[in-house]
């Protein structure tokens, strides 16, 4: 009998692999305020004025970011047909957005947000060391050739599932620097062929996530000229998706949406390692404090925060550890363990975490496409199951009477579906995803 997990509602559903929900035991209010956390609200302010810094050299490195004046952004859609497919149609709903991260520029997923970042700084960093950018200098010498003669000489590396890599890859390879990709077994074979058409050096791994960022972590650390983006333990990375809450803040605002007590935000955030997720709900609680509650979800064979936080041990716990497979066609979220640097942030500020089957996420992927051409990876589908089961499961249902919010202010409440990828994917490769929906049908 597993003896890791302690008794809880959701206790034998993970053990199965059935979809669940369950609520952090010690989630709390004015988590934020906690001052032993690695990081703060002010490293949130910090990091959007480090967008704002680097937004010339971006538009000046990317021409899709030419009318937005460099800003990585995506757009608040407003769910309609499928808002009824998914059965959200009732009052008691609110409103529902997807935040389209599938969608962003650049990269065309989440991981634009972090990877991008952290490059960027690095490559700042790197020229004021060496001398090419002094202080008050304009930010796009550093997409001049004297620049890239700089960056060439040094790599960037990073461990993937895929997402994080091609970010990571498109960004080091846009300033000059080699970029080295080790990627996970379970990383789809397109994102593998567009990073070495990009001049990335690929690396497949014939094992899991946490190896191959192991594998990369120990190479780089053994060569001066390589700059490692580690996922498991970024700072950058994670105050870099932080930011996208003061983005979500002012679409908001834009449609005279209000957050407050009275009037609550929702947030269902696909999560791997943790670093994506994690960042976006630590910035959305430096903006709206107890008045947001984040919600990850993660595949049932891969539940790597549910089951870590589930723990409660100090000790990183896996989801081998428990007897799960860490199988699913999820490829973004198929990790086994997550960020030790994410669970310390997150252990008193996440609400909780739920889970989804795979034959699931690649039906919501057909319905988002067919009601409103939103073009989704599975892992992205499955922020779409957030609202159901906050409002329909027994666990959500407790976690609203726990939070003292009731039908009224569930009625006047804002969900946010963040989807995370998919506009990049091959035409081929989507209607092989829908192919397998229909199949499910």
């Amino acid at each position: 009998m597993n003896t890791i997990l302690p008794s809880a509602p959701a206790r034998a559903d993970v053990l199965a692999g059935r979809p669940t929900l369950w609520l952090n035991p010690s989630y709390r209010k004015q988590a934020i305020d906690t001052s032993d956390l690695p990081v703060s609200p002010a490293d949130v302010k910090s990091a959007r004025q480090n967008w704002q810094r680097l937004a010339p050299l971006l538009a000046e490195c990317f021409p899709e970011l030419k009318d937005t004046g460099g800003e990585i952004r995506s757009e608040l859609v407003e769910l309609k047909e499928l808002r009824e497919a998914l059965g959200y149609r009732t009052r008691e709903f609110g409103n529902v957005f997807i935040k389209a991260d599938s969608h962003l520029p650049v990269a065309g997923s989440i991981k634009a947000r972090g990877g991008v970042y952290e490059v960027f700084l690095f490559a700042e960093s790197l020229a004021r060391q060496k001398g090419l950018l002094a202080d008050g200098e304009d930010i796009r010498k550093l997409a001049t050739e004297e620049a890239r003669s700089l960056f060439s000489s040094n790599s960037v590396a990073v461990g993937s599932t895929g997402n994080l890599g091609l970010s990571v890859g498109i960004a080091a390879r846009a300033l000059g620097f080699k970029a080295t990709v080790h990627m996970s077994s379970d990383a789809k074979a397109w994102k593998v062929e567009r990073l070495r058409k990009l001049g990335v050096d690929a690396i497949q791994h014939e094992a899991d996530y946490t190896t191959a960022v192991e594998n990369a972590r120990d190479i780089a650390d053994a060569d001066p000229t390589i700059y490692f983006v580690d996922d498991e333990q970024s700072r950058h990375l994670f105050l870099g998706y932080s930011a996208a809450a003061s983005e979500l803040a002012a679409q908001l605002d834009e449609r005279g949406i209000t957050i407050d007590e009275e009037n609550p935000l929702f947030l269902y955030l696909p999560c791997g390692i943790g670093g994506a997720p994690g960042g976006v709900a630590f910035g959305a609680k430096a903006i709206f404090g107890d008045n947001v509650h984040a919600f990850f979800v993660e595949p049932v064979q891969s539940p790597c925060a549910l089951v870590h936080m589930m723990s409660g041990s100090q000790e990183l716990v896996s989801v081998y550890d428990v007897g799960l497979t860490n199988k699913t066609e999820a490829d973004g979220m198929a990790v086994a363990r997550m960020s030790a640097f994410v669970a310390n942030v997150m252990r008193e500020m996440l609400a909780g975490v739920y889970t989804a089957a795979d034959d699931d996420l690649f039906k919501l992927l057909r319905m988002a496409w067919i009601t409103q051409r939103q073009k989704l990876e599975p892992s992205a589908a499955a922020a779409l199951l957030g609202p159901d089961f906050l409002l329909r499961h027994r666990e959500g249902r407790r976690f609203q009477a726990e939070q003292g919010i009731e039908e009224k202010k569930m009625s006047r409440a804002t969900h946010i579906l963040w989807t995370t990828g998919g506009s990049f994917v091959p035409e081929e490769q989507f209607q092989n995803f829908l192919r397998q929906a229909e199949a499910l049908t």
